[in-house]
């Protein structure tokens, strides 16, 4: 309902106050059961980073697996060449 609403109102803060008293409880009540659904329904990670910081983020991370991919790659040839390197039995 708060969710809903919420567009009517100049503020999330407003349309608690509003809605509680319709309900029959207090706002704080109100805006903690909000602030519960919302955690649970976005990932913490996620809750307050903007656009700006996710990105930054998820570029940082796309950085870290083409570092770990190489190192993988070397690993490999390393190895493979070391096979071939070895006599057959």
């Amino acid at each position: 309902m708060l969710i809903e609403a919420s567009s009517d109102y100049p503020s999330t803060w407003s349309a608690i106050q509003a809605i509680a008293s319709k309900i029959g409880c207090t706002p704080e009540t109100l805006r903690a059961w909000h602030k519960k659904h919302i955690e649970q329904t976005i990932p913490t990670s996620v809750q307050g980073q903007s656009d700006k910081e996710r990105i930054k983020e998820l570029e940082r991370e796309n950085r870290e697996l083409k570092q770990a991919n190489e190192i993988i790659r070397k690993a490999a040839a390393f190895f493979a060449q070391a096979e071939l390197g070895r006599p057959h039995k």
